[in-house]
């Protein structure tokens, strides 16, 4: 079992950590802050970069902290939060699958973080080594109840792509 939560630990983590790169550096074939915070702001989250820059350092700290069983249960809430945002704003549209770009895959990465908070780090992980109890139903539904409401907020701040200012609306109707 042991090296069964690390090996997901490790794979779930690195993942979201290299999508994190790839918003915030534009690594791994990414777009960066500038080009990510241009395709958020079409989704309605304005200012756009800002918000690439947070969902990318989230996914970072989030799945780094995984990746090593720090303070799992947190890093597991960081990145099912902004897989729940994902799939709600970029993939629910396009049913399940991710063949359709549907929500699969941010599915499957989240609901696997948040495993590794019910089930904990196990023994290869920073928290085993500091003596953390970190692990069970309270902490997985901790975890669970941050990313919901984190993922809540940021839907709530978001502004819909069609939501325009009173001159923009009158310079829309002049041409």
């Amino acid at each position: 079992m042991e090296i069964g939560i690390l090996l997901l630990r490790l794979t779930v983590g690195l993942t979201l950590a290299a999508h994190g790169a790839q918003k915030v550096f534009g690594w791994f074939g990414g777009y960066g802050p500038d080009g990510t915070g241009q395709y958020l702001e079409s989704l309605g989250f304005k200012p756009g970069r800002r918000y690439a820059l947070a969902a990318g350092w989230t996914e970072i700290l989030g799945g780094l902290l995984l990746a090593i069983g720090f303070i799992t249960p947190l890093g597991a809430a960081l990145g099912a939060a902004v897989m729940l945002v994902a799939a709600l704003t970029v993939h629910r549209q396009n049913g399940f699958f991710v063949t359709s770009n549907g929500y699969e895959y941010n599915l499957v990465l989240g609901v696997a973080a948040l495993a590794v908070a019910f089930t904990g780090p196990a023994a290869f992980s920073v928290d085993h080594a500091l003596g953390l109890s970190v692990s069970g139903v309270t902490w997985g539904v901790a975890a669970a109840a941050v990313a919901i409401i984190g993922a809540l907020i940021q839907l709530a701040l978001r502004r819909p792509a069609t939501e325009t200012t009173g001159s923009e609306a009158a310079a829309q109707s002049a041409h």
